[in-house]
């Protein structure tokens, strides 16, 4: 029988923590609810202390969700734990998530502080914690660059002060695996009471080691696993959930396994691309599109002669199915909603008509409709209740005079129009737009990415406008460049315009 690996999902802390891929309270429970159906031990709901709205997500999703134990991160201050604990008072099986600092780095500079101070800190808030729930775990902050026999007395201290796991992160992304693998291996060996906790990791891919230093944890005595949905989090981002589950079901001899269900893995992380609007690169593993493609002439004869010879996976393992439902501009309403179903993406029946009308005006200029389209389409905010939406746009451009764009928004149902020449397309189109948007609003990012091959191809658009000192982000999607760009900037305009 495979040892036991507990899996700790924070994609709605640490993973929500990357500019523009906040979620709201109702996406942040539809997110929980699929982690319960993927099999997660344990889900980090938020930092209920540093905002209202966080507060109230981990209040909600601990009313949403059975029987994974829901997680909320504190400092080692008192009325952090506080929140942490009325937060979490619905929750089946509560855990709060509480730590400090503990390399020189962060003694010295975020606590001017001192060895033993830290100490005291970090079983006074462990104590704390534990009178208030039955399961704390404590996070020694920076511990890759922890010195090993100061982190152990650390560890120590905090598990005989109540903590049930010990979470050893390497926050910077540092350490290099045998580093990683042997800090743990350490703590293993020289920590006394260490039979009476879990040691976790928690690992960031700055230097594109998060899975590898993962591993060589595990590998050395580590039992809990963090990580988030394609590996998203703050700066180059965290350990991906998919990514460990799979390779301890292919190397099998390991003797270590996950209770996740890998059928759930391709649905789980479409869903989160599309809620967070953050595409997941082609090439990304277990789940990026070119995952299982073979575009070698010597790589398609292997497969199709035996498919072990290039795939260690099975495509069907991680919830990749043939469909035999081909999306035309013939299709119906209930073809789509089943492929989007099978996408990861639920739409009620407000939001099936606008993503069929967009789908239909795509199939008439697409030969072929593919999942990615449909994930575009879908990742297009679908409301139709926006106060400013995209009636009419006409650009002319070319070689020659500048081009020019005429544009039609409505604006609380009332019909604008306007007209302006620009630098290119999108210049002309953004200016005809401000001038019916009197707002002083300044684009401060502006991406374009392709969905696929082909000039006929969605293309998505995201984009950062600035507006009374905050930042606004905006996504659109079209086979019209110029359009999907301006669909892009009135979304980030919408969301200062409707919460107003």
């Amino acid at each position: 029988m495979a040892d036991r690996l507990y899996v700790f999902d924070t994609t709605l802390r640490d993973g929500e923590q990357v500019p523009g891929c906040q979620l709201n309270t109702v996406e942040k429970i539809q997110v929980a609810q699929a982690l319960e159906e993927l099999g997660v031990d344990v889900i980090e709901a938020g930092f209920p202390v540093s905002s209202p709205g966080d507060f109230r997500s981990v209040v909600e999703i601990s009313k949403a969700v059975t029987w994974p134990a829901i997680c909320a991160l504190t400092r080692s201050v008192q009325k952090d734990i506080d929140a942490a604990a009325e937060a979490l008072q619905y929750a089946k099986r509560k855990r709060i998530h509480t730590g400090i600092g503990t390399s020189d780095y962060h003694i010295k500079y975020k606590f001017n502080s001192n060895r033993e101070e830290i100490i005291e800190r970090a079983v006074a808030a462990t104590k704390y914690a534990r009178n208030l729930v039955d399961d704390v775990e404590f996070y020694c902050e920076d511990a890759g660059r922890t010195e090993n026999e100061y982190l152990a007395r650390v560890v120590e201290a905090v598990i005989a002060a109540g903590a049930t796991v010990v979470n050893i992160p390497d926050t910077t992304g540092y350490c290099l695996p045998q580093e990683y693998g042997a800090k743990i291996k350490y703590l293993m060996e020289h920590v006394q009471n260490i039979d009476k906790a879990i040691l976790s990791t928690h690992c960031h891919n700055d230097l594109g080691m998060a899975t590898a230093n993962t591993m060589a944890g595990v590998l050395n005595g580590a039992r809990q696993v963090e990580v988030t949905i394609n590996g998203v989090g703050e700066r180059a981002g965290n350990t991906a959930l998919e990514e460990v589950a799979m390779i301890l079901r292919c190397h099998k001899g390991i003797g270590i396994d996950t209770q996740i269900n890998s059928r759930k893995i391709i649905s789980m992380s479409r869903l989160v691309s599309n809620l967070m609007n953050m595409p997941v690169q082609a090439n990304k593993a277990i789940v990026g599109r070119n995952a299982f493609a073979h575009s070698s002439g010597i790589h398609q004869d292997g497969v199709l002669k035996n498919i072990q010879t290039y795939e260690i996976i099975n495509p069907k393992d991680v919830g990749i199915e043939d469909n035999s439902i081909v999306l035309t501009a013939r299709s119906g309403r209930a073809a789509l909603k089943h492929r989007m179903h099978a996408l990861g993406v639920e739409l009620d029946e407000e939001q099936l008509n606008v993503v069929y009308q967009r789908f239909l005006d795509l199939a008439d200029k697409k030969k072929e409709v593919k999942d990615d389209d449909l994930l575009a389409l879908a990742g297009v905010d679908t409301s139709a209740n926006h106060h400013i939406q995209l009636d009419y746009l006409q650009v002319t451009s070319g070689k020659g005079p500048r081009p020019v764009a005429c544009i039609s928004l409505l604006v609380g149902g009332e019909r604008f129009e306007a007209t302006a020449s620009g630098n290119g397309p999108v210049d002309a189109a953004i200016k005809a737009l401000k001038n019916i948007i009197h707002r002083e609003m300044t684009l401060q990012e502006f991406t374009i990415q392709a969905i696929n091959k082909g000039s006929d191809d969605m293309g998505k658009v995201h984009m950062q406008v600035m507006y009374d000192g905050n930042i606004y982000y905006g996504f659109g999607a079209n086979t019209d460049i110029v359009v999907a760009s301006v669909e892009a900037y009135i979304d980030a305009i919408n969301k200062f315009v409707d919460k107003k």
